[in-house]
């Protein structure tokens, strides 16, 4: 989801930028700023707000909404709408409540699944080559993650706080030439959760028809 971005190049400062040694597969600076950004996503519950913006081929804009998130330790809620994802980490309902039913599905064991930020972030090195790109001048690590296995996308730009760990947005670039941009804003890590947060509740919604596909 995420979880889950635009860049400006400064190359009068770039040389000045680049403190890493890259060795094969492995950047240090990469690694150091991801490994930042999935400690801030497995430490204390965090909340934000995602906008999902598509874009055709020529970067026009094609679709854009907004959802609030919450999410902790691979648990997440997603309200978009009349639209609300719920993931316990075991499985994942999606309410329509236009529609009035829940569809219950397994959760994907996927390490490289875009849904779950932490885990894709925790487990980068077994699915990505990851590249450090440059630090805007805000403070901002630009890092790409290549994909190790053929996927619908390139290449995953990811945008970085580099001091906090916190994401700013993610861009899916896919082969077609199309972008998935996901920009955060309003992060806030500690928010009060409990488990009933992350999972349908069946009692509180008697009416509601519930599609199990477990």
């Amino acid at each position: 989801m995420l979880l889950m971005v635009a860049v400006i190049s400064f190359c009068g400062n770039l040389s000045a930028q680049i403190t890493h040694k890259a060795s094969g597969d492995t950047d240090g600076t990469a690694s150091a700023v991801l490994k930042r950004a999935s400690d801030k996503l497995n430490g204390k519950a965090v909340g934000f707000t995602v906008t999902m913006i598509n874009k055709d081929s020529d970067k026009k804009e094609t679709a854009r909404l907004s959802a609030t998130v919450v999410y902790s330790k691979g648990r997440y809620r997603v309200e978009q709408d009349r639209n609300v994802l719920y993931c316990d980490g075991k499985a994942i309902w999606h309410w329509n409540k236009d529609a009035g039913e829940v569809t219950d599905n397994p959760a994907t064991d996927g390490d490289d699944d875009l849904m779950n930020p932490a885990k894709l972030l925790a487990n980068y090195q077994k699915n990505f080559k990851a590249k450090y790109i440059r630090t805007e001048e805000d403070g901002t690590a630009v890092i790409d993650l290549t994909p190790n296995k053929g996927m619908s996308y390139y290449k995953i730009r990811l945008l970085i706080m580099e001091k906090t760990g916190i994401v700013k947005s993610m861009e899916l670039h896919n082969y077609d030439g199309s972008r998935g941009e996901y920009r955060i804003s309003n992060f806030k890590q500690g928010v009060a959760v409990s488990d009933k947060d992350f999972s349908f509740d069946r009692n509180a919604n008697p009416a509601v028809e519930v599609i199990d596909m477990r």
